[in-house]
């Protein structure tokens, strides 16, 4: 059946072609409309489960033998207005991921659902979903929100989102950096909701500091700051400097033939320890967050040398290495992975299977342009064999 003419779709990445793409339309609907009584049953399970879930979730709802009526309302709630459709590409077609219900509380009332039902309901789909991440570091925050009333427990919810979001990419920073991430705004969580996230889990744990952040490294640099000189050289293994040092420092004396960044921390350690006189390794805390953007990039600008980035290799540090040379290729300077070749994966003892997202992550890192042969070569491997690895079993 022919889509609407006033759908629109909307890219969710900035590639010249798209590999995820959201479809809705214009207009936000008013009323429900008579609906087979099949598809009523099953639209009430998906407007129980929260009104956003993934499209796999949803289809399981319907059965084995319910897919096409899954398809059919699916593809009737986004005619009518009353969805919108996230999609990601594989092999040239355009799959469904997930399935946001709009006008929610005029489709509740349709249907008949309760608030407070639905705030259990809701709650019930929310838990579930945690229970299937597989951090075992979220498992007391799911047993505290249990104790909460279900209203105030999806309130926090999000919160333990945006930390499974956070883990996953590899983030580290401040809280303000986590309430920036998790709800746009760097005052967005109250002291209240910092209490009891500090009372449920262990925040280091999770890479969020309540202090400043450090730029870890050893070099053989004397910094010159206003009030003095800082050398870096009688540090026996790394030097801790804070992002405002950095910033002030006027210039810099001595070299580095090469920097070294280095993901995991027990790796950064032994590199750091092991350096030649020349060269210099910086520590790369995950998903570059903004003030390591920032101090490395002040860093560069004063003793700029080429990079060899060394992540664990698997999708994460894959795409981690990337966002870190962006700050080389900014200033023209050359950047080739460091200790990421399929060789140094495959030699591993110990490795772990990829999960669907890290499939589909690989995937859409093949599409990157100009991506270095080690890492073709490694995300070939990885789709090959369905495994990744850590580089603490190596480096």
């Amino acid at each position: 059946m022919p889509m609407p003419d006033d759908i629109h779709i909307e890219a969710l990445d900035q590639r010249k072609i798209s590999q995820r793409r959201k479809r809705y339309r214009e207009h936000l609907p008013q009323q429900l409309e008579q609906i087979p009584g099949e598809w009523r049953e099953l639209l009430t399970r998906w407007v129980r489960r929260g009104g956003n879930s993934r499209w796999e979730t949803l289809r399981n709802d319907a059965g084995v033998t319910g897919i096409q009526m899954a398809e059919s309302l699916r593809g009737w709630l986004l005619r009518e207005g009353w969805a919108v459709v996230v999609e990601q590409r594989q092999h040239n077609e355009w799959w469904p991921q997930s399935v946001e219900l709009r006008n929610l509380p005029l489709l509740r009332a349709a249907l008949g659902i309760s608030d407070k039902e639905q705030n259990a309901q809701r709650w019930q789909a929310a838990r579930e979903e945690l229970k299937t991440c597989g951090d075992d570091n979220l498992a007391p925050a799911l047993l505290a929100l249990d104790e909460l009333p279900a209203q105030r427990a999806l309130a926090r919810y999000d919160l333990i989102v945006a930390l499974q979001c956070w883990q996953n990419m590899q983030k580290s920073g401040t809280r303000r950096d986590f309430a920036l991430a998790a709800r746009d705004d760097t005052k967005g969580v109250s002291e209240a909701e910092w209490n009891w996230l500090e009372q449920t889990l262990d925040l280091a744990e999770f890479r969020i500091e309540r202090h400043t952040p450090l730029l870890l490294l050893s070099a053989s640099l004397t910094l010159t700051l206003p009030r003095g000189q800082l050398d870096l050289s009688c540090h026996p293994d790394f030097a801790a400097i804070t992002p405002v040092t950095l910033q002030n420092t006027t210039a810099v004396s001595g070299s580095v033939r090469h920097w070294q960044l280095v993901e995991n921390r027990t790796s950064f350690e032994r590199v750091a320890r092991q350096r030649e006189h020349d060269v210099g390794v910086i520590w790369l805390p995950g998903f570059p967050p903004s003030w390591w953007c920032a101090s490395v990039s002040r860093l560069l600008d004063l003793a700029p040398a080429p990079a060899h980035l060394a992540c664990d290799p698997d999708p994460a540090g894959i795409a981690i290495a990337l966002k870190a040379a962006e700050l080389w290729r900014k200033r023209n300077l050359t950047w080739l992975p460091w200790k990421m070749a399929a060789t140094d994966l495959a030699a591993l003892h110990v490795r772990k299977p990829l999960s669907e997202s890290d499939k589909l992550q690989l995937v859409a890192l093949q599409q990157e342009s100009m991506l270095p042969a080690p890492f073709l070569e490694l995300i070939e491997w990885m789709l090959e064999h369905g495994e990744k690895g850590e580089q603490e079993g190596y480096l």
